[in-house]
């Protein structure tokens, strides 16, 4: 493999927009046809997908792919750093390990066996970026240790998602840095790495944040203790994947993402542990009607929070993505049950579950959603049993509260009048209890004090607010294809939003008449009488008066967002904050 020139590696053909990225960050011939190397795409568990391009692989929301981090030691216990050059894509001139990179999507550089393949895409990248002689570094003087799971993002369009396996060799070689590649080479010892890593003013540059995972995180003095002994760095090598988390926060420059990026890192990641979940019954039909609204779409906002609050209060781990992804599922059963309740026949733009299958079957989903999703929690991967507790306590308290929103929701139906306070209430409970347990969650998860616990706390209640109040909103004005059913379907079933309670507070008149002549009136109602209700909404004012109510509470998670630390992470937060605004605006 050490044969492999620049030209004859396997590659994918840069499409049109890929070509016009690289060219207008003035990426040379040599930077722009490493980016086209195939490299391997794979899952979070280091289980190979198929060929991904190394641009592909790192740009926007990038994808998982496997990587290797070589520690090369001289004679003298050394360990040789570089310096990642100006002209790199991503994350030029920081200081790395001895050489990291990707092994290729070919046969050769993917044999597991003994990490053969990253051990041969390893003298491949030490012969090309410090010139070290393939005869210097034999496959067999490199000891795999471990593997390691991050992301770290450079800005809004690169971003390192890796499986990085880790590689110990003691080798004394001769080094012809590649100008293209590298900057500045290194030889330090233990304690030169420690003042690196605890030098906040970064006074002889910035360390990578992949490579403080592993010196900060994995490194020990045992390993330093071991090089130069076969059997003693073959008691350090272990199966285990290393979950570091989203990492982002250890690059002192590193520029956040938008929200829609933000999602589309997390969102996959999310939807794979609920397909996981929900099918893991021999039952086709049930596993079918659970699915239904899964497959359906959605933006996952909830299922995310909790890894975007972590990123942004504390440290993120795969724990996160289970319990969002257990708090989505059962966002869906509440939704299933709704959807029975409301008597509505569409939800997302396609048939109701229990319409698409049959009510018994959608009564019977529902049930088991939430049975699993409590499942799936007990089992999150890096969540401490003893942190368990807590979890059952707040996702219990989520669902009663969703139980007694959804009761407050029916009472009002044969209630000669809401007040605003009864209606705050219940759309804290059917709404905003989930963005509330989400954000506390995740906070808690993160190792956040109980300030900060309580601060997303209270952003997630507002955002929960906000948001319903602006779904009420947007029922009444947009339109039936963007909104996925009916349009005025709200005030057609005689909901009590906040806009209804504010309008039946006003004097009798004309116009209140015309919304009391369609208000309740269900499928009888015409869209000529609809469209008239909603236009009385308008001119009774009540639409300005629910606006205004949701822009208080925007304000007032914006608020809450302004006591955290300012980091990449914050970005998508206020992003997401300002999200179903933006959809109305």
């Amino acid at each position: 493999m050490a044969g492999y020139g620049i030209s004859d590696v396997p590659s994918i053909k840069l499409d049109e927009e890929e070509e016009k990225l690289l060219s207008s960050l003035g990426a040379d011939s040599t930077q722009s046809a490493l980016m086209a190397e195939a490299i391997i795409q794979t899952d979070e568990w280091d289980h190979v997908v198929g060929p991904i391009s190394k641009i592909a692989a790192h740009r926007g929301p990038g994808a998982y792919h496997r990587a290797f981090s070589v520690l090369l030691f001289d004679s003298q216990n050394r360990l040789l750093l570089q310096r990642r050059a100006s002209d790199k894509v991503t994350f030029p001139d920081v200081w790395a390990n001895s050489c990291c990179s990707h092994p290729l999507h070919s046969e050769e550089e993917m044999e597991e066996d003994e990490a053969l393949g990253v051990k041969r895409a390893a003298v491949r990248k030490l012969e090309q970026e410090l010139g070290i002689d393939p005869s210097q570094v034999p496959l067999d003087s490199f000891h795999f240790i471990t593997k390691m799971r991050y992301c770290a993002r450079m800005n809004q369009t690169w971003i390192e998602r890796e499986l990085d396996h880790i590689l110990v060799i003691q080798a004394d070689v001769d080094i012809t840095p590649n100008p293209n590649e590298i900057s500045e080479v290194m030889w330090v010892s233990e304690e030169d790495l420690e003042a690196m890593l605890i030098d906040e003013d970064h006074q002889a540059g910035v360390v990578a944040p992949w490579f403080r995972c592993i010196a900060a995180r994995l490194m020990n003095e045992d390993w330093w203790n071991a090089v130069g002994d076969a059997d003693a760095l073959a008691a350090l090598a272990d199966d285990e994947i290393h979950d570091m988390g989203d990492v982002s926060h250890m690059l002192p420059n590193a520029e956040g993402a938008d929200l829609l990026t933000a999602l589309a890192e997390i969102k996959p990641l999310v939807e794979t542990r609920i397909e996981r979940a929900l099918t893991h019954t021999s039952h086709e039909r049930l596993s079918g009607a659970m699915m239904h609204l899964v497959h359906g779409g959605g933006k996952r906002l909830r299922a995310c929070i909790p890894w975007m609050v972590a990123k942004a209060v504390g440290d993120s781990h795969a724990g996160l993505l289970d319990v969002g992804a257990a708090i989505e599922t059962i966002h869906n059963f509440t939704l299933v049950h709704d959807d029975i309740m409301d008597d509505d026949d569409l939800r997302r733009g396609r048939n109701a579950v229990h319409i698409e299958y049959d009510l018994p079957t959608a009564i019977n989903a529902g049930d088991a959603m939430l049975a699993i999703a409590f499942e799936a929690m007990a089992v999150a991967e890096g969540i401490d049993h003893t942190l368990l507790p807590f979890l059952v306590k707040r996702i219990g308290r989520m669902v009663r509260r969703v139980s007694e929103g959804q009761q407050l929701d029916i009472d009002f139906e044969s209630m000669e009048s809401v007040s605003e306070d009864q209606y705050i209430e219940m759309i804290t409970g059917k709404t905003a209890v989930m963005f509330l347990t989400c954000a506390e969650v995740g906070a808690y998860l993160s190792g956040a004090d109980d300030e900060m616990v309580e601060c997303m706390h209270d952003w997630g209640l507002a955002v929960g607010l906000c948001f319903q109040l602006m779904d009420d909103l947007i029922d009444a004005l947009s339109d039936s294809e963007t909104l996925g059913k009916p349009c005025g379907s709200d005030i057609a079933q005689g909901k009590r939003t906040l806009m209804v309670i504010h309008a039946l507070r006003q004097p009798e008149s004309p116009t209140k008449d015309t919304l009391l002549n369609v208000l309740g009136k269900g499928e009888d109602a015409t869209k000529e009488e609809i469209a008239a209700g909603l236009k009385a909404l308008g001119d009774l004012g009540s639409i300005d008066y629910a606006r205004e109510r949701a822009e208080s509470y925007h304000a007032k998670a914006h608020e809450c967002l302004n006591q955290l630390p300012d980091g990449p992470s914050l970005r998508a937060l206020r992003e997401l904050t300002d999200f179903q605004l933006q959809r109305i605006n």
